[in-house]
């Protein structure tokens, strides 16, 4: 196969003797490399190179202007934004930098396509105005700042030139519209020297005004990358520039352009539609990994999607043995540069206190646990103590002494002053210099960190409105955005992976091109302009639908010369992701001609359903000895509930010891509550055991209440905060949990019963010996409550979560072992069976009083003979001797060697 640029270079070494004369200008320096490749390939005798450029290094050396980076061309144009009189009322940087990025996109595509800037600004003037018309005499005084702002555009683009022409730069528009201004002096010093352009498409009325120009003079010539199929038919969008400029140029009257025949030869396209983007990159993986080393080297793969990138090179085949990336990898989502944005955003708010979030934030990125080695301690004991704010005293003193510098250095007081900002990020880089010699790909991002901040800080001393974090994380966003970093590879040799508009003038026998979807291929429409549609029209700026055509030609070219082309696109439908195939595939089908074949396939990973089997842990010696453990220290209610639910979590609860992960507690959660309200409850109740409740009593309980429930929340709560916010509703409700109850019992005495305090939160232990084990078991927990009613021993356990009278209601006694529905019942029986055990009750009723069910007052246990008989709350000798009976079963089964632990279904 011979590429479009061999044919080139075989024409231009036909036609000129000594090819070094020549000036080459081609759309990209990266066509240049290629071309350079193909020339030294081609060229027959020793000869020095003509001079290869891009057109972005062709304007410049006409305008004598350098192109300026976006975040120098930002702050330079907040400069003449501040000088720029007609505009009243002028915004902070931070606010400006939030729309000016939009508004210098449309200077830039005025300045390429020449417009006239006097009638077009005057014009917008009075769109702008036309939109904000009304019956009224007088607008607002809104709507008087936003037409002032439109009307001082002419000032203020007048100003941004100015300053920039002082200094020799301008954005890249601006430096187009003065290439063609000083095209004439170019011509009187270079116009007889030869001038070829290969490879262009879509023109902007700078490039037009530039090559036509040169063009002209006789000893110039371009070459079109184009093909003859897409010009015979009339309406194809891929040929739609080059038409008119066929049409339109002088250098084309008279004669006709010789045109390739290359998209006619036989073409084999697989259409391949699969599920997610990252099936994407695998597949493509599992067609290189098909390949041979000689296929590989005239194979690219081509992402629409950019993104896609670092997926693909994680799913390359390992035996690859070059390969060439053409883009650099974005730094912006690399550990280190979201570790610096992180602790820029902390310090954009001054602070004594430092959020939790924000420090774990930065102490868990892996460049935070660099700096400081006890990064994990630090996080362990924040979560542990619950801190929702904390101090840097605090973080030193959480930490074991060796990481204080760090610590100073990441949270101490900046004091929203840029300079330090910078100097304190560079001096934390500087560490990390040696700290990441190990990890090439974190160096780098390391390395292109501590340029960006250099270079924020040189801006920080020529522009006075970079006077405050908030400036520098804005200027670090927007650097990072455009920052990347590129791999080392050889360009011209093994697979090629590059986005679509690297692929200008290239060619490759295979083509894997990934993401061919509408809104990758074309991109579909944007928003991002003040310019109305209208406006466009009437001044010929590029519209959606030129831009439609640009990447119509791009995907057609691409196709020129490939033989094997496999067109993927993602088909899942996903929220606002719709997976619609690009229109292009459509156009291929419609139009597919003799010598091309379309295989379509839906390639979807293999999918095999198993009868996965319930998890099951068989006991072995080790896992009896801690049941033993279990057994005599005491089953206590909860655990033996727990197995009821599902075995498997008393298994990784009781017996592995296995807890939740320790988290900061920011908002409290029901167990906090419940332990809260126990506590209070336990304060005020315990001094009374033995003694019958007063009215006396409960209105001093009563006036302690938020003193109380105040010295829980410090206790429970620890450093966290309970004054706002969601947690002062909690604090609240905690307050109206020990309220009410306390008011249950006085309107129990005011109604002339009488309540005496026989027991508050008493630890309870009973021996229960089971003959078919050979070692000592028990039962043990906590009761809430035992007092006397009017004679009447009631066993509480209180729950502040919601408990209905049903729950605690048996029918079936076995069912109590199976189903975890009747868990309250089984531990209300569990705390009445101890109690009991002492010998000092022989009838009694157990039961829950639930904060969230308070009206119901004490939920008693009952038995029933059917689901429609009466209810019989007695807790007698003989109803405990039947739940005994259960509760041997249920510990023997939990004992039983043969019996291993299965996971229940939930």
């Amino acid at each position: 196969m011979q590429t479009f640029l061999e044919e080139t270079i075989e024409e231009l070494l036909k036609k000129h003797e000594d090819i070094a004369q020549l000036t080459i200008v081609l759309p990209s320096k990266r066509a240049g490399g290629f071309f350079k490749n193909y020339l030294r390939n081609q060229i027959a005798k020793t000869t020095f190179l003509p001079r290869i450029i891009s057109i972005e290094e062709f304007v410049e050396i006409l305008s004598d202007l350098r192109i300026i980076d976006n975040t120098q061309l930002l702050l330079k144009s907040y400069g003449a934004y501040k000088q720029t009189t007609s505009i009243k009322e002028k915004e902070d940087f931070e606010s400006y930098a939030s729309w000016i990025q939009t508004l210098l996109n449309d200077f830039n595509e005025i300045d390429r396509y020449l417009v006239d800037t006097d009638k077009f600004f005057h014009y917008l003037g009075s769109i702008k105005s036309l939109e904000h018309w009304s019956m009224n005499d007088q607008p607002t005084e809104f709507i008087s700042n936003y037409l002032s702002f439109w009307n001082s555009l002419p000032e203020f683009y007048d100003r941004l030139r100015s300053s920039l022409l002082q200094e020799g730069v301008g954005y890249q528009g601006m430096v187009y519209r003065k290439a063609a201004e000083e095209l004439e002096h170019y011509l009187s010093s270079h116009g007889d020297e030869p001038h070829v352009f290969i490879g262009f498409n879509a023109l902007n009325t700078a490039e037009q005004t530039i090559i036509k120009e040169l063009l002209e003079t006789g000893n110039s010539e371009i070459y079109w990358d184009a093909e003859s199929y897409f010009f015979e038919d009339r309406d194809h969008s891929a040929s739609r520039f080059m038409k008119e400029y066929f049409k339109s140029w002088k250098y084309y009257s008279g004669t006709k352009p010789t045109l390739s025949a290359n998209y006619r030869r036989p073409k084999i396209f697989h259409f391949i539609e699969v599920q997610k983007n990252i099936a994407q990159v695998k597949y493509a993986g599992q067609l290189l990994a098909r390949m041979s080393q000689e296929e590989l080297n005239e194979t690219a793969v081509v992402l629409a999607d950019e993104n896609l990138l670092v997926p693909l090179i994680y799913s390359l085949p390992p035996q690859l043995k070059s390969v060439n990336i053409t883009m650099g990898v974005s730094i912006r989502n690399f550990p280190a540069s979201t570790f610096f944005l992180s602790l820029l955003q902390m310090h954009r708010k001054k602070s004594s206190q430092w959020y939790y979030k924000d420090v774990m934030r930065l102490l868990n990125n892996p460049i935070g646990s660099k700096l400081v080695h006890d990064a994990r301690t630090i996080v362990s004991e924040i979560s542990r103590q619950n801190y929702t704010y904390i101090s840097l005293a605090q973080l030193v003193n959480l930490s074991d002494g060796n990481s204080e510098e760090n610590l100073n250095l990441l949270f101490g007081e900046w004091g929203n002053d840029p300079s330090l900002a910078i100097k304190l990020s560079k001096k934390l880089l500087l560490q990390l210099k040696d700290l990441t010699r190990e990890n090439p790909m974190e160096r780098v991002t390391v390395f292109e960190l501590y340029k960006v901040f250099d270079n924020i800080g040189v801006y920080a001393k020529d522009f006075a409105h970079l006077n405050s974090i908030r400036t520098v994380y804005s200027l670090l966003e927007e650097a990072l955005s455009a920052t990347t970093t590129d791999f080392k590879g050889d360009a011209y040799q093994g697979l090629q992976i590059m986005g679509v508009l690297e692929t200008r003038v290239l060619d490759f026998k295979n083509i894997i091109l990934l993401s061919v979807n509408e809104g990758f291929l074309p991109s579909g429409k944007s928003n991002a302009s003040f310019l109305t549609y209208d406006l466009k029209k009437e001044y010929d700026l590029p519209l959606f639908t030129d831009k439609d055509a640009i990447y119509t030609y791009h995907f057609y070219r691409l196709l020129h010369r490939a033989e094997n082309i496999w067109l993927l696109y993602n088909g899942s439908s996903e929220g606002l992701n719709v997976g619609e195939k690009s229109r292009f595939l459509l156009q291929l089908e419609i139009e597919k001609l003799e010598n091309h074949k379309i295989i379509q396939e839906t390639a979807s990973p293999l999918i095999s359903i198993y009868n996965t089997p319930a998890r099951e842990i068989s006991k072995t010696k080790t896992v009896l000895n801690r049941l033993k453990e279990i057994a005599s220290n005491g089953f206590s209610p909860s655990a033996l509930t727990a197995y009821i639910r599902n075995p498997m979590d008393f298994y990784l609860s009781r017996v592995l010891k296995i807890n939740e992960a320790e988290e900061v507690e920011e908002t409290v959660d029901f167990q906090t509550l419940g332990t809260i309200v126990h506590n209070c409850l336990q304060t005020f109740y315990e001094p009374l055991e033995g003694t019958i409740l007063t009215k006396a009593d409960l209105a001093v309980m009563k006036n302690r209440v938020h003193e109380e429930v105040t010295c829980e929340f410090e206790k429970t709560f620890m450093k966290g905060e309970f004054t706002k916010g969601k947690n002062l509703l909690i604090f609240e409700v905690a307050k109206r949990y020990v309220e009410n109850l306390i008011q249950l019992d006085q309107t129990d005495l005011e109604h002339g019963h009488q309540i005496r305090i026989l027991q508050i939160e008493t630890n309870l232990k009973m021996s229960i010996p089971i003959e078919e084990l050979s070692f000592p078991v028990a039962i043990q927990g906590t009761v809430d409550r035992v007092d006397e009613r009017d004679g009447i021993v009631r066993i509480i356990d209180y729950k502040t979560g919601n408990v209905l009278q049903g729950d605690l209601e048996i029918i079936d006694w076995e069912e109590l072992r199976a189903d975890y529905k009747y868990s309250k019942a089984f531990q209300v029986l569990t705390y009445a069976l101890m109690i009991h055990s002492q010998g000092t009750i022989k009838q009694s009723e157990a039961g829950i009083i639930s904060f969230k069910n308070l009206n119901s007052g004490f939920l008693k246990f009952a038995t029933k003979t059917s689901s429609r008989s009466a209810r019989d709350h007695a807790v007698t000798e003989d109803i405990l001797k039947i739940f005994k009976t259960e509760l041997v079963k249920l510990i023997r089964e939990i004992c039983d060697p043969a019996i291993p632990f299965i996971e229940k279904e939930v």
